[in-house]
């Protein structure tokens, strides 16, 4: 039984499908007429109340067993909040491929944050992944100016690599005594009490369409697409998990040539492919950097 379900497509194409949505989020996050924080906060509010239900459903324990763990969490949420932030920014300054593009530098960071936290040396391969990936950003920036739009969306999209990077390093911690679904509620719960006194703080008129599509994103894009994609990856390698995952990259792009009609330019296609050559190579490391957790 267990052999037919290692070779069963339908573990493949649940993954295919959650990544497809991890991907819609850039593209609804594009349309959505709210701030970048509006749009971060509704997204992890709706989301830890689905993985809260969740959790009171199947009657796990909320609490950490240390208080150490706690504070962990805490950091966790106060990252996610930044990364969603920056995310968002750099998709509404730049476009859904730079956003995304530049999101997916985020195992090249692991290589330079893991040497230095843990007071290792940094390998040559590793560091020559680094400045490959540094080409590929600036080939992939238009101007070096503030002025312009599309760079900072770029500077946006490196933050919000380098937050999920040390954000990855946290739950590679917390994965070692608390359940995935567990982990990620405290995160996003975590990253709302960040973001909801800034929203009420700077309150902005919402319409309900924008509700609907922060509803969308933290609802479908996000807890949704978390649970099929933990569902399914029990049932394949974590290898198989991880290149799947990439496609969110691909996904994205499609997404948004398909429903807003953003196309690559030529400098940003061999930026890009750059960028995904060298995370691809980072992500495949000898050195442990353990799997990253998806975008939930």
């Amino acid at each position: 039984m267990k052999n037919h379900a290692i070779h069963s497509p339908q573990p493949i194409l649940s993954l295919h499908l959650a990544v497809m949505m991890f991907g819609l989020s850039g593209v609804i996050g594009r349309i959505v007429h709210v701030s970048s924080v509006t749009l971060a906060g509704g997204r992890v509010l709706c989301s830890s109340l689905v993985l809260l239900a969740m959790l009171l459903f199947r009657k796990q324990s909320l609490r950490a067993v240390s208080g150490k763990d706690t504070m962990l969490t805490c950091l966790a949420g106060l990252l996610l909040a930044a990364h969603w932030t920056s995310f968002f920014q750099s998709v509404r300054m730049a476009s859904v491929a730079i956003g995304t593009i530049t999101y997916s530098t985020f195992p090249l960071f692991l290589l330079v944050l893991e040497p230095l936290l843990y007071h290792e040396k940094m390998s040559l391969r590793n560091a020559l992944l680094s400045f490959g990936l540094l080409a590929g950003v600036l080939i992939t920036v238009p101007a070096f100016s503030f002025s312009n739009h599309t760079t900072v969306g770029i500077l946006f999209g490196m933050l919000s690599s380098v937050t999920y990077a040390l954000l990855t390093l946290i739950n590679r911690r917390l994965s070692r005594s608390y359940s995935g679904t567990w982990v990620s509620f405290r995160e996003q719960s975590a990253a709302a009490a960040v973001l909801l006194p800034v929203l009420l703080v700077r309150a902005e008129p919402v319409t309900a369409s924008d509700i609907l599509g922060i509803a969308a994103i933290g609802l479908i894009c996000t807890a949704l697409a978390f649970s099929l994609f933990v569902s399914a990856q029990k049932h394949v390698s974590a290898q198989t998990a991880g290149i799947v995952a990439g496609m969110e990259t691909v996904y994205s792009i499609l997404f948004a040539s398909l429903f807003i009609g953003e196309f690559l330019q030529p400098r940003e296609v061999l930026g890009g492919l750059i960028i995904l050559v060298m995370a691809f190579l980072a992500s495949r490391s000898p050195q442990k950097t353990g799997s990253a957790p998806n975008r939930s």
